[in-house]
């Protein structure tokens, strides 16, 4: 059975760099990787991961957590607000598989014990190379305690940084602003919005999207027409039927999500109204479900492969690139975004 020596001698390399090519560092140049791939496949070497994870140093495993860290992570997916995040999640395994890395779910902390602590001592004790954060809300005790350790981390739609942190996330004002001014420009000016959790970054950055284009175009806010969510279709449906009752005067509302954008189509059916000649409705995020609504969902896209391969490249620098070499993290990331027209929105019916 060939040996990395092997794979040395026939490449002209030393075993180290055997390694740091075959584990993916990115600190090998083209050449090298080329000769050293060569030699593998011909003598039909395979790294043998499970060696180097007991060796005492990092495993080439990532741990992955999201939402909140008092429930059982796998069953959040289930909730159609979080439905978003399935494609994040599966651009993130994709990335970290081409890496060679494999993903850890850590399970529940035990109640008995400081969650923080707790949660840390379990990454430590599976020698986790670094941690991907998908969408942990404000004062989830993971963010600060992972910061603190300097353990390699990345959040997606959490703002969190320190020498070993960085975050991954839409620009979401400037997308709950182009949206606005879409219905602005067809004519709309009793635009009601329905958020999601303000304390949310994403959400209060959206809110901020929806009050520049009101502001620039001159739209005093109209508290009536306001309504806050929980990210949910049923919470959304709520709140639209309590919207179309009070306010039956509005022409468009604005939800922050897709899903949410959902329920809002209910409502305004089971209102004897239709949309968009009479109500015009919006999204945000781009969910596939969203070009099959009846009608098709006008909505801002977000780039879902982005955001989960831009999170594995960040952490793989602080892992094991440049970040790593000089002891800094990389700048966030604040992907594009991007305004998609569909049949939800019309001119407002004249009156």
């Amino acid at each position: 059975m060939a040996t990395s020596a092997d794979v040395a001698r026939l490449a002209g390399v030393s075993r180290a760099t055997v390694s740091r090519t075959l584990s993916g560092n990115a600190n090998v140049n083209d050449d090298t990787r080329r000769r050293v791939e060569a030699a593998a496949t011909s003598l039909g070497y395979v790294p043998d991961m499970a060696a180097q994870s007991l060796s005492g140093g990092p495993s080439r495993t990532i741990a992955l957590g999201f939402f909140a860290d008092e429930m059982w992570a796998l069953s959040q997916l289930t909730k159609p607000k979080h439905y978003f995040y399935l494609n994040v999640l599966r651009s993130i395994e994709s990335g970290a598989a081409a890496a060679g890395y494999d993903l850890l779910l850590p399970s529940r902390p035990n109640e008995a014990e400081t969650r923080s602590h707790s949660y840390l001592r379990r990454l430590r004790a599976r020698r986790v190379a670094g941690a991907i954060m998908v969408a942990c809300p404000p004062g989830d005790v993971r963010i600060q305690a992972l910061v603190e350790a300097r353990l390699p981390t990345v959040f997606i739609d959490a703002v969190a940084s320190g020498p070993c942190a960085t975050w991954v996330a839409s620009e979401n004002t400037e997308g709950a602003r182009a949206i606005t001014e879409h219905l602005i420009a067809l004519g709309h000016r009793r635009i009601a919005r329905i958020t999601g959790t303000e304390t949310d970054p994403s959400g209060g950055d959206r809110l901020l999207g929806i009050r520049a284009a009101f502001a620039e175009a001159g739209i005093a806010e109209d508290p009536g027409l306001a309504r806050r969510s929980d990210w949910s279709t049923e919470g959304a449906y709520q709140a639209a039927n309590d919207l179309l009752d009070r306010r039956p005067d509005l022409t468009a509302i604005i939800a922050e999500s897709d899903m949410m954008a959902i329920g809002v189509l209910r409502a305004v059916h089971e209102h004897g109204r239709r949309v968009p000649d009479d109500v015009s409705v919006t999204g945000f995020d781009d969910v596939d479900l969203s070009a099959y609504t009846q009608p098709s969902l006008t909505t801002v896209r977000q780039d879902t492969d982005a955001m989960g391969a831009g999170a594995v490249a960040a952490l793989l620098d602080l892992i094991e690139g440049s970040a790593a070499t000089v002891g800094r993290a990389p700048a966030p990331l604040r992907l594009p975004t991007e305004l998609v027209v569909r049949g939800s929105t019309a001119p407002p019916r004249v009156r």
